[in-house]
């Protein structure tokens, strides 16, 4: 299927699917999170979910990270591309006019030094392919990281069996969880 029919298709699906099912889900993607091999490191990327798009509510991951004192890092949308500010206890969330939560600034962060991204998405496939929005902010950043990053992919639904209109730019990813099961894509 190409990217711009998935990206509609689960839009629909997500916008299905209620409040309470998503924060039952989003529990169960974070206890199944604790089964990769990715808590050695010290860097954590993480997205703050946009509600009214039906995102996975990232508040459990944070807690689990938290808990293990991770350093947890947080993106922000400027012009095209994303910059990376640390969570602390000063850190100030406002929401964009896109709807998308975000630190107001704070202790910049390189991407270089991160060693783990959790990624949002709309759908993904058998490869590891994924389909976010279509803005390319995730591509972009994930260029910038060092080599090994792990990219960890965040879904509600099953992968696709082939995404067909996948691009040189599309940067694939390590691992998806699920509610149901961890998916380990090629050099994971």
């Amino acid at each position: 299927m190409l990217k711009s029919n998935l990206r509609l298709h689960y839009s629909r699906l997500r916008n299905q699917i209620t409040p309470g099912k998503i924060s039952d889900d989003s529990l169960l993607i974070a206890n199944k999170a604790l089964e990769l091999p990715i808590w050695d490191f010290d860097y954590y990327h993480l997205f703050l979910p946009i509600q009214d798009k039906g995102e996975i509510d990232t508040v459990f991951l944070l807690s689990i990270l938290q808990g293990r004192d991770k350093h947890v890092v947080l993106p922000k949308m400027e012009g095209a591309s994303l910059t990376h500010f640390l969570l602390t206890d000063n850190t100030k969330i406002k929401t964009n006019k896109w709807n998308v939560p975000e630190p107001v600034d704070g202790i910049g962060i390189p991407p270089e030094k991160i060693d783990v991204v959790f990624i949002p998405l709309l759908a993904y496939d058998e490869k590891g392919n994924r389909v976010g929005y279509g803005k390319g902010y995730y591509d972009r950043f994930l260029q910038q990281c060092k080599p090994d990053v792990i990219k960890v992919g965040l879904s509600l639904f099953e992968p696709e069996k082939n995404i067909e209109d996948v691009e040189e730019t599309d940067i694939p990813l390590d691992y998806c969880i699920t509610p149901k099961k961890i998916y380990a894509f090629s050099g994971s």
